[in-house]
């Protein structure tokens, strides 16, 4: 089989580019908790001029809610996708969020952490409108949360997988960053611009598709056979990198 080839890094940024920008393992590195990330000195500041450089038309689209990412961001506010495109917010403040069903919740969150009692290091994160397991800090239980959550979509209907790094949620089907990246680039001032989408783990596949459909491109953070990006950088500090480039 022969190798993939390698991918250039992106191109300078354009006056005309929209940026899309995932959160963990792009600006910011993983932690054994999300809760427990830690942000870059000066890194609200950087997205503030780049946001002001491209006249509004910087977004943050990541798997966590809202109120997280304006909580890890605070004082900043900008135009983001949460749960993977299931919460929107345009450059105006108003937010589209999908409706959810608290029942399959309730009883969903129950047998996770059922579950998660008897897999010690296994952390369940409610996310208000969708679920986490994740295990990066019991890595041998993978195969059983994997097993788990293929095991829950019998009962419930309407409800997808999002498998990602050392996590696989349980989300509503319908939504994903690529179609948060369509329905922003509708608005000003995105519309019109030419997307770049950064992100890092198999939930920004859909975004880094968006982005080309739209006559733009995705960055691959790290390596990964098979990605559609058709650009890469190696890590999150070459991305503050390639942004702080881009104030300049």
């Amino acid at each position: 089989m022969s190798e993939e080839p390698r991918r250039p890094p992106p191109p300078a940024l354009a006056d005309n580019d929209a940026l899309f920008l995932d959160v963990d393992g792009t600006l910011v590195a993983f932690a054994d908790h999300p809760e427990r990330v830690m942000l870059a000195d000066g890194l609200p500041d950087l997205l503030a001029r780049l946001s002001q450089r491209l006249g509004g038309a910087l977004a943050l689209v990541s798997g966590r809610p809202l109120v997280q990412v304006d909580r890890l961001f605070a004082p900043l506010r900008l135009p983001a996708a949460g749960l993977h495109g299931a919460q929107l917010r345009t450059i105006g403040g108003d937010v589209i969020e999908a409706k959810t069903t608290a029942p399959w919740l309730h009883e969903l969150h129950l047998r996770a952490m059922h579950f998660a009692h008897a897999h010690p290091g296994v952390l369940v994160e409610a996310k208000g409108a969708a679920l986490a397991l994740h295990w990066r800090k019991a890595p041998a239980a993978a195969a059983a949360v994997a097993a788990f959550a293929h095991a829950q979509l019998p009962l419930l209907p309407g409800v997808r997988l999002q498998p990602g790094n050392h996590v696989v949620e349980l989300v509503a089907a319908g939504h994903d960053k690529g179609t948060a990246v369509a329905a922003l680039m509708r608005e000003a001032p995105f519309a019109g611009r030419r997307p770049c989408f950064i992100g890092d783990d198999l939930t920004d596949e859909d975004g880094f598709t968006a982005a080309a459909r739209l006559g733009g491109y995705g960055v691959l953070v790290g390596t990964r056979a098979g990605s559609h990006a058709r650009h890469a950088l190696p890590d999150v500090a070459a991305v503050h990198g390639w942004l702080r480039a881009g104030t300049r």
